[in-house]
């Protein structure tokens, strides 16, 4: 029976962790090798952008541990970070003695946006909604085949501006798509449309990437038994100020990201529309936390997710970059919704991660440890050093460039 559930996964080699991802997610030799030898054909590169000259490669890292209903996942995460993915890794193991995350999802309606000025924005929306079947079998012409699975368009409304702008919402059942193009070409082929029946003139015909009917959610329960009663209590209050202040939600946020973000990349989806979509929802009534956490009747946390996750598998890059069609291989999805729910959970597991060592030890204790490695690299170290100046370095509580120069000479 196959399990994300391992000890010491990072003092393993790299050929012992191929291997372990490899019998876990059935990779083939040539994806094995593609992983190994981290490169790009430079063919595909230059398809994917303008101008290319090179690759920027980011450190692809496993999370494990990780039980979501029921279900054992390994979790790729791109991500140059310190830290990161040994918290997500650390919060998954602590979720599973309570079954580990639960999760759900809407389904995957995108909405898009089209402007209309009009000198009448009341009877323009009149004409819109009056017209609103052939508005939608016209849209439906744009993509027999998203039709014929399912998707499509499937509603419009109407909503008039403060400055009597007339804005024209076309829902788009995008299935397993982040579903951009399939949206943007419907709204540019009903927009003439649009004009012709109100009289007034249409400008912006776009998606919006605040997705609030394409949501995902994601609840753990994590044991008092396990990280302390204090620590619950300090969880709670760290979520009650980041609640109560922006200039905290910002950070408490940011930490969620770092998790939903290094999924995202890791399946070639675009984590700028994500990012956008998430804030923008934590902001529709004052900028507030996308987790939430109480204590459960046995005094037990439980915290919870929820935010917008246009993530698919069908286009871009994760159809087209080598590493990200293995990042998905690895997860196992089968659906745009089943990716959702996952970056929701490791969203949750990185929340919980950093509030749970800023309400313990605090947020540096761990982090310092890898942050000394990359000081130690950048002052030149090599091999073994680096871990023995990196540990020096901790030790002293001096982890500075100028410091690891010195520890090497010594060591010289």
């Amino acid at each position: 029976m196959k399990t994300s559930k391992i000890s010491g996964f990072y003092k393993l080699s790299k050929k012992e962790r191929l291997g372990f991802v490899k019998n876990f997610a059935d990779l083939t030799h040539e994806e094995i090798k593609t992983l190994n030898e981290s490169t790009v054909d430079f063919g595909i590169v230059d398809r994917m952008i303008e101008n290319a000259i090179s690759v920027m490669p980011v450190p692809l890292g496993i999370a494990v541990n990780f039980l979501i209903n029921g279900k054992d996942y390994l979790i790729p995460m791109a991500v140059e970070e310190t830290s990161v993915i040994a918290a997500a890794s650390n919060a998954a193991k602590i979720a599973r003695v309570k079954g580990g995350f639960k999760t759900s999802s809407t389904t995957p309606v995108m909405i898009g946006q089209i402007q209309l000025i009009h000198k009448n924005p009341e009877e323009a929306k009149k004409q819109i909604l009056g017209n609103k079947e052939k508005i939608l079998k016209m849209a439906d012409g744009c993509d027999p085949m998203l039709v014929k699975f399912g998707g499509g368009a499937k509603d419009i409304n109407v909503c008039i501006l403060d400055n009597r702008m007339v804005i024209t919402h076309l829902l788009v059942d995008v299935r397993d798509a982040m579903g951009a193009n399939a949206v943007n070409t419907m709204c540019e082929t009903v927009a003439p449309f649009i004009e012709k029946i109100t009289g007034g003139k249409v400008y912006l015909r776009i998606i919006s990437n605040l997705a609030v009917h394409r949501l995902s959610r994601a609840t753990a329960v994590f044991s008092k038994d396990i990280i302390g009663e204090d620590v619950v209590d300090g969880i709670i209050q760290a979520y009650l100020f980041a609640k109560s202040d922006p200039y905290r939600c910002a950070t408490h946020n940011k930490g969620i990201m770092n998790g939903v973000d290094a999924v995202i990349i890791a399946s070639g989806n675009d984590f700028r529309a994500v990012e956008s979509g998430a804030h923008a929802y934590a902001s529709l009534n004052g900028y507030s936390p996308l987790t939430k956490y109480e204590k459960n009747k046995n005094g037990d946390l439980v915290g919870s997710i929820e935010l917008p996750t246009p993530v698919g598998l069908i286009g871009g890059a994760t159809k087209v970059h080598p590493t990200a069609k293995i990042c998905v291989k690895i997860l196992g999805v089968k659906t745009g919704r089943e990716l959702g729910e996952i970056i929701a959970a490791v969203g949750l597991a990185q929340n919980f991660a950093a509030l749970k060592a800023l309400a313990s030890e605090g947020i540096q204790k761990g982090h310092m440890g890898l942050h000394a490695r990359n000081i130690a690299i950048m002052a030149s170290a090599k091999g073994e050093r680096i871990d023995k100046i990196a540990e020096q370095m901790v030790k002293e509580k001096k982890i500075r460039i100028d410091r690891a120069k010195e520890i090497m000479k010594e060591l010289e």
